[in-house]
């Protein structure tokens, strides 16, 4: 629960990243006198051919904020706990054929564990970060809300954060627009009010995925067949696709666009399909692992509540169903498209996340698609 003393007094770690919604949030805090600290995770050795390292720009920034609030700063390296728990995780799922979400696990292993735990040892009352996210004071704990900026809201990538975490953890810019926080940096003439913001894996940044990925997994090209096994070209390696894929199939010829329905791992196939609404491309559950929860309530076997499949996708009603401590049956009020292995279920009541998965197995009329992937 939150610690109801003087702010002068409740010491606040925020983690930088050398981005304006950080930047903000230390601001913010600082504003309303709490005592700040702001530190920078370099998570990733980024250096290119030329000998630039982005995380070193990055920093700068972060000094250069730090300096004009008037916070200390430190920087602290989680290169070998992020090596060990995130980017063995990523190769592993792609080796396994699955897409995974290096984000949800960054957020559960590296930023709200390992650098919450730093934190803790610095002293701190809290971790605070710039992610749209609101924590909400409840009865028996605390509850994670959808930030206010809906285009914006990261509960998705931070499903598998639990109640001893989030009692430790400040949002403050979860309930503005992103406009606000770009007006909020401007007026307060930070340096970074006008840093474009970051975009993609944050190990890959700017570079061919394609390209990054081969450097660590050989690929295997291999046909690209319909359902009812008619080829219709190669393709560059099962891993560098996903489910629903459009682009990059190099199909041509009539009719409507070609899509990624899913893979045959055993005879290395990516299946095809032509249509956004191809039939093969919708499912009516899944199974789900790792499943944890945010909230305090103690939620019964099976219950009904809404869910996303991927970020920014609408809510779909479910049920979900536990089949055991951490896995899940979830039935969907309708079917869905594009149901990605690997991929994060998230589950939500309203504006409150309560929690979510890993997406296993997909399922259309009671069988599951071994061809999904």
């Amino acid at each position: 629960m939150r610690i109801d003393k003087a702010k002068k007094d409740t010491r606040v770690v925020v983690g930088m990243s050398g981005g304006v919604d950080s930047s903000v949030a230390a601001y913010l805090l600082k504003q309303e006198g709490y005592e700040v600290i702001g530190i920078f995770m370099k998570n990733w050795d980024d250096t290119d051919e030329f000998g630039v390292c982005t995380a070193t720009e990055d920093y700068e920034d972060v000094i250069s904020v730090c300096n004009q609030i008037g916070i200390p700063y430190y920087a602290v390296n989680f290169e070998q706990q992020y090596w060990d728990k995130v980017f063995t995780y990523f190769l592993d799922e792609y080796k396994a054929g699955r897409t995974p979400n290096p984000d949800v696990m960054c957020n559960k292993e590296i930023k709200f564990k390992a650098f919450l735990e730093h934190a803790m040892n610095l002293g701190a009352d809290f971790l605070a970060t710039g992610h749209y996210a609101r924590i909400a004071e409840t009865e028996d704990g605390v509850a994670m809300l959808r930030g206010v900026d809906t285009n914006k809201d990261q509960t998705y990538f931070l499903n598998q954060l639990n109640q001893e975490q989030l009692s430790k953890v400040m949002f403050p810019i979860g309930d503005m627009e992103k406009s606000r926080v770009r007006e909020i940096a401007e007026e307060a003439g930070l340096s970074t009010a006008k840093k474009k913001d970051s975009t993609g894996i944050c190990f890959i940044g700017e570079r061919n995925f394609k390209e990054f990925l081969s450097n660590y997994l050989p690929a295997q090209q291999g046909d690209m067949k319909t359902m009812t096994g008619e080829k219709q070209g190669r393709h560059d390696g099962l891993m560098y696709y996903t489910i629903g894929q459009r682009h990059g199939l190099g199909i041509g010829g009539s009719g409507e666009p070609w899509f990624v329905i899913g893979k045959d791992l055993k005879t290395n196939s990516l299946l095809v399909g032509q249509g956004f609404h191809h039939d093969a491309l919708y499912s009516d559950s899944l199974t789900a692992t790792e499943v944890s929860f945010t909230t305090s309530r103690t939620l019964p076997a099976e219950f009904k509540c809404t869910a996303k499949f991927r970020y920014r996708q609408a809510d779909t009603g479910v049920t979900v169903k536990m089949t055991g401590p951490a896995t899940a049956e979830v039935v969907f009020d309708t079917p869905v498209r594009a149901i990605t292995p690997g991929q994060a279920v998230v589950f939500y009541d309203g504006d409150e996340c309560l929690g979510g998965g890993t997406i296993d197995t997909v399922i259309k009329n009671g069988k599951t698609l071994d061809y999904v992937g």
